[in-house]
């Protein structure tokens, strides 16, 4: 709105969007208004170019976006591809594996970071398979407690040098955003102070600052939307059943830039897939334009 406000009378503004992810955390369904009212010319771009269609993960993204199983390849230890499907029966084997392409199978066969370069992404925050229960499994396998490494216990949670944390407010004040996701760097036991680095620059947080971080070796889909990783781990199961949606799936996959892992079941890919029903949101947004605009309904 405030862009909007400011924006010369005889600009132009170009709006790049993709309305086939998840639909932004706040109110309204504004990408998706502005194209159904017609108001607006609208571009979309579904031509897959020569370069592009070699990559697994958006040949795999297109078909999850018209509804169709994507191509699942199993790692055999030869076939190089830049996306994978490991097959997890029960919740029990999708934790073991999930720990083990994490710790073990990326960062050796590609040499990737464990912590900077790898995200696991999850459909929920809670249960064995939410947020909150991956990230102590993984701070406890990538990062364990060590007489070298300072930490801080806050609350129901221990803060280590060397975890990946995430931002879960904006914070004006440290100029960090929700979203932005950090390495801790130092921790002052006794000052009770945590230096973080972000992709901005370090900030120091303070006590009362702690409320709004989180670890971040496994976040939700939701809380990635906006950004991009080296690899990506998708962890998919019926467990998730309620968050099972073609939109999440897809959002999911494109967060991808290298690799993906995709751990679950194919009952659990295939319900995802079938499932395009957005949740309706009660918005008079489209009605609005239509009404400021009637010409377009011609």
């Amino acid at each position: 709105f405030s862009i909007l406000r400011a924006f010369p009378t005889h600009g132009k503004l170009i709006l790049v969007g993709d309305v086939d992810q998840l639909p932004s955390v706040g109110p309204g369904l504004v990408l998706k208004h502005l194209i159904s009212s017609k108001i607006l010319p609208v571009v979309r771009l579904d031509t897959i170019f020569r370069q592009a269609q070699e990559s697994l993960i958006i040949t795999n993204a297109h078909r999850v976006n018209k509804g169709i199983m994507p191509v699942l390849v199993k790692p055999d230890g030869q076939t190089v591809t830049d996306c994978y499907f490991l097959e997890a029966p029960e919740p029990a084997n999708s934790l073991d594996l999930m720990k083990n392409v994490v710790s073990s199978s990326l960062p050796k066969r590609f040499g990737y970071h464990p912590i900077e370069d790898i995200q696991v992404l999850t459909p929920m925050r809670r249960a064995s398979l939410g947020a909150q229960n991956l990230n102590q499994l993984l701070q406890e396998a990538l990062n364990p407690p060590n007489p070298m490494k300072s930490e801080l216990k806050h609350m129901h949670r221990v803060f280590r040098v060397g975890d990946k944390v995430i931002q879960q407010r904006n914070n004006y004040d440290l100029e960090v955003f929700n979203g932005d996701i950090g390495i801790i760097r130092t921790i002052n036991s006794e000052d009770q102070e945590i230096v973080i680095e972000f992709g901005q620059g370090e900030r120091v947080y303070q006590l009362a600052d702690l409320l709004d971080l989180d670890h971040a070796y496994a976040i939700t889909v939701h809380k990635s939307q906006g950004s991009e990783y080296k690899a990506v781990v998708i962890v998919l199961m019926t467990q998730h059943y309620m968050m099972l949606q073609r939109n999440l799936f897809y959002t999911a996959l494109t967060r991808a830039k290298k690799t993906a892992v995709i751990i679950g079941t194919r009952k659990a890919l295939w319900i995802a897939i079938k499932n395009d029903k957005v949740k309706n949101r009660n918005t008079i947004f489209g009605e609005l334009l239509l009404e400021k605009y009637p010409q377009s309904q011609n």
